[in-house]
């Protein structure tokens, strides 16, 4: 067991997420809660440049995987997905020739694409579809999601068949392809068009706490500060905001933070992706930076741009090794500038 700093937890935390990284994370910050006995609350701004339209069903990987995970309904092992999951209807599908049949649509997962395109055919926005599937996992976050305008990241890819370049969906690069083939443009369509979700500006702003965690800072947290106004309300929040880096040794943990950091010409390294984010003294949006203790002889670079760093254990092993990031985290964002 990894003990936590001894740190007295903010009233008020946004964590701005993608998938298993954000996620797992966010059980070491209800953890340290837990175990400090503070009253805090907790706010989860999700990335939805993942979601994707299949078999005519809205699919939000992303914030499926938050909420199932801190509802206990994740399958852990994959780290995303239902728990004791089947997948009698993607073979079925599969044996009727329809595609794609490279996503993995599991069945009780489809109960959740059911009910959410339902209510969105309905007419109810993705901010009240998901505080209303929230009731039944009862995750102990608000979750939010970062737009309830349509927003699909894409990747230009050389289509390894044709050879041609085409741009294909954020899901078919990093599924199909396992982000193996040659890549030269991210995009977060409509992002730019696409006004924050309900309660999205306000999370940020009255925060007394902000963090970035270790999800991919490129198709996670970069495609929701894609959306106007997010990115000018973290400059502007009162509140410290620390980032945790998902590159350690000059890799990504897990995903494909490497390959997509390669596409948009930032060096895959801590202090890379420290430097990517910026110094908000300098217009960027980190105050502090946690980075692994291999990666302790970047904290000196980090900390000639702007912005504090620490080198302490980041590897998610348990829940109790996450709360003592997240109390390091704590801890950075009330020290002194470097």
């Amino acid at each position: 067991m990894t003990a936590a700093r001894s740190v007295t937890v903010p009233a008020s935390i946004t964590v701005l997420s993608g998938g298993v990284g954000g996620a797992r994370f966010i059980q070491g910050v209800l953890r340290l809660i837990e175990t400090s006995g503070a009253a805090a609350e907790v706010t989860v701004i999700a990335n939805t440049g993942d979601d994707i339209w299949l078999h005519g069903l809205k699919i939000c990987p992303d914030l499926d995987t938050v909420m199932y995970t801190l509802g206990n309904g994740i399958d852990t092992e994959r780290g995303w997905g239902r728990v004791e999951e089947t997948w009698h209807a993607k073979e079925e599908l599969a044996a009727y020739g329809v595609e794609p049949a490279w996503f993995g649509l599991g069945d009780r997962d489809l109960a959740t694409h059911l009910v959410r395109t339902q209510m969105l055919d309905a007419g109810y926005p993705l901010s009240a579809v998901t505080e209303a599937l929230c009731h039944r996992w009862k995750p102990g976050v608000r979750l939010l999601p970062m737009s309830d305008d349509r927003i699909e990241t894409h990747v230009a890819i050389d289509d390894p068949d044709t050879g041609e370049r085409r741009a294909v969906h954020f899901q078919e690069y990093w599924i199909r392809h396992q982000a193996s083939v040659p890549a030269y443009s991210v995009v977060p369509i409509g992002a730019t068009e696409a006004k924050p979700g309900p309660g999205v500006l306000e999370a940020i702003t009255d925060a007394d706490l902000v963090i970035l965690p270790p999800s991919n800072p490129v198709v996670s947290v970069g495609t929701i500060l894609a959306v106007p106004g997010i990115r000018e309300v973290l400059r502007a929040t009162k509140a410290p905001v620390v980032g945790v880096s998902g590159i350690v040794g000059d890799d990504h943990v897990r995903g494909m933070a490497r390959q997509v950091l390669g596409i948009i010409g930032v060096e895959c390294s801590a202090a890379g992706v420290a430097e990517h984010y910026g110094a908000r003294s300098a217009g960027g949006v980190i105050d502090g930076w946690l980075v692994d203790t291999v990666d302790a002889g970047s904290v000196e670079r980090i900390e000639a741009a702007g912005i504090r760093a620490r080198a302490v254990p980041l590897m998610m092993t348990d829940h109790d090794a996450t709360a003592a990031m997240v109390a390091e985290a704590i801890d950075l964002a009330g020290s002194r500038a470097p």
